[in-house]
């Protein structure tokens, strides 16, 4: 099946925003077996838009086109859909019914040109947009089935995911049940990734598994695209292969499909009956931050203490007989997270402390992270050395202090060499 994404609007073909729609619908497609074959950018222009529509509506099999069904002048995407399609615009009285219905619970009078929103192509099928005013839709131009929604996000993301993708797989004529099964990991790059599960996919004869990897530095995610008749079939062929990856990613393995590395993190937590206090220079928080929004990390999070120098843990925790001046040492990041968790008595502290090297801004620089973990039994420290400039230093740093506190709260080593490290 050939699939033609088109985004309109003036201010994503001017590079004003960016159009981080595209990527996400791409992906989604991906990951369902889809491929993206083109990719237009329109602004709102009558004539251009007619010609983009009736163009990919001569090559495409299938359409999505992102935008333009607002209420204002320059949304124009239901007005140049009924004319490529050689149809009329018509009012949908459904969804003028939904529309108003939406404003009236709001305790809001509807615009009068917000009914424009319910003129659709007199042919096309109407699309649901549960969560805003902008009616998606369904209609023939050419060849293709062009398939219209909404610019906002969040509107998108919703139809293309519960309504677009499910029509656009049932006209591919692909099987009836897919499953997308995914592993989060953090430490390996995606080509050693790729040589550990040389050969994974031969465990399914039949070729109903696709392997395939999205690299986000710093995490790397490995997506299992299994196709089959039914459920049934499909966890069947999911299984052992699953639990291959499983194997062979060991320990690098930090959550698996919609959970987070902070999610298992807290909920590891959680089962302990144990609480979290956190350290971190450089970060700006960023630790603490990944914790905020998960459901009752108030009751395991106590403390996060955010530093710019070492020297300024002298105040906090009174640390006079350790030297923090200069470099950070074995010792004084031990000495730190012991006092960081005595302080708040929690169960578990987690130090994030960086020597960040000279001229850091530059590529071939980096910084020397010293991740810390106490508990009442004992403390470990962890020396690690990442290059890449501030950002990837960050950005690591934070990563390898949640998952060296995942591997313990585990059980598993918390040394163990990533690929990210230099020496």
């Amino acid at each position: 099946m050939r699939i033609e994404i088109i985004s309109t609007g003036d201010e994503v073909l001017s590079g004003k925003i960016t159009n981080t729609n595209f990527s996400y619908m791409s992906q989604k497609l991906e990951d369902v077996g889809l491929s993206v074959h083109w990719e237009t950018t329109v602004g709102d222009d009558r004539d251009t838009l007619l010609a983009a529509f009736k163009l990919a509506g001569s090559r495409a099999d299938a359409v999505i086109v992102n935008g333009g069904l607002g209420p204002t002048v320059d949304d124009l995407s239901q007005e140049i859909a009924a004319q490529a399609a050689g149809v009329e615009l018509a009012l949908n009285q459904e969804w003028l019914t939904i529309m108003e219905g939406f404003f009236t619970k709001r305790a809001r009078v509807m615009p009068p040109n917000n009914v424009k929103q319910a003129m659709l192509p007199s042919t096309a099928e109407m699309i649901d947009n549960p969560i805003g005013t902008a009616c998606g839709f369904a209609v023939d131009i050419g060849k293709a089935r062009f398939f219209f929604t909404p610019g906002v996000p969040r509107e998108m993301k919703r139809m293309l995911e519960e309504q677009v993708i499910p029509r656009i797989l049932a006209r591919s004529g692909a099987p009836a049940s897919i499953y997308l099964k995914r592993f989060h990991s953090y430490g390996i790059g995606e080509s050693h990734a790729d040589e550990m599960l040389k050969g994974v996919e031969d465990l399914d004869p039949a070729g109903g598994v696709k392997l395939g990897f999205r690299a986000h530095y710093p995490q790397l995610e490995t997506k299992l695209t299994v196709r089959g008749t039914d459920m049934d079939d499909v966890h069947r062929k999911l299984a052992p292969i699953a639990a291959e990856v499983r194997k062979r990613l060991g320990n690098f393995i930090m959550a698996e499909d919609d959970r987070s590395l902070e999610g298992v993190v807290l909920a590891e937590l959680t089962a302990q009956q144990g609480t979290l206090s956190v350290v971190e220079t450089f970060t700006s928080g960023a630790i603490a931050g990944r914790f905020g929004h998960l459901h009752s990390a108030e009751q395991v999070f106590r403390r996060g203490v955010v530093v710019r120098q070492f020297t300024d843990l002298h105040a906090v925790y009174g640390l006079k007989d350790v030297h923090l001046a200069g470099a950070m040492t074995e010792e004084a990041a031990a000495a730190v997270a012991r006092a960081a968790r005595e302080q708040t008595g929690a169960s578990h502290s987690l130090v994030s402390l960086i020597d960040l090297d000279e001229g850091a801004d530059r590529i071939d620089f980096g910084g020397t992270i010293w991740t810390g973990i106490a508990t009442a039994d004992d403390v470990v420290v962890r020396r690690s050395r990442i290059l890449g400039g501030r950002e990837w230093v960050r950005l690591g740093a934070v990563e390898m202090a949640l998952d060296c506190l995942r591997r313990k709260l585990q059980g598993l080593p918390v040394n163990e060499r990533i690929d990210f490290e230099r020496t």
